[in-house]
């Protein structure tokens, strides 16, 4: 365990790669998250369900675009990985309750 989490904290040695764990996280839970977060924002605002839908789809591309970048963007893979689990978790959990 503490092998995967030291393999988890340590840094990329290039700055300039990526890496394929952050890439498929920030595609993947960005998308996971932008979906969350507009599925959250179309219960939250006072329209009716179909209105505030279309509102939820036309910004999800652009929620999806931010949510990749600022996931793509972390230093370390646990970081990465925190950063698609953490909005994740805390947006179910909203929409549990508000379900």
């Amino acid at each position: 365990m503490s092998t995967l989490y030291k393999y988890l904290c340590t840094p990329e040695k290039n700055g300039r790669k990526i890496g394929l764990f952050r890439i498929l996280s920030a595609i993947f839970g960005g998308l996971i998250v932008s979906y969350l977060g507009m599925t959250l924002l179309a219960f939250i605002i006072p329209l009716e369900i179909a209105k505030s839908a279309i509102i939820s789809i036309m910004f999800n591309t652009f929620a999806w675009a931010i949510a990749a970048t600022w996931i793509s963007l972390s230093f370390t893979k646990l970081e990465a990985l925190l950063r698609f689990l953490v909005p994740s978790i805390i947006f179910a959990i909203l929409l549990y309750i508000l379900y």
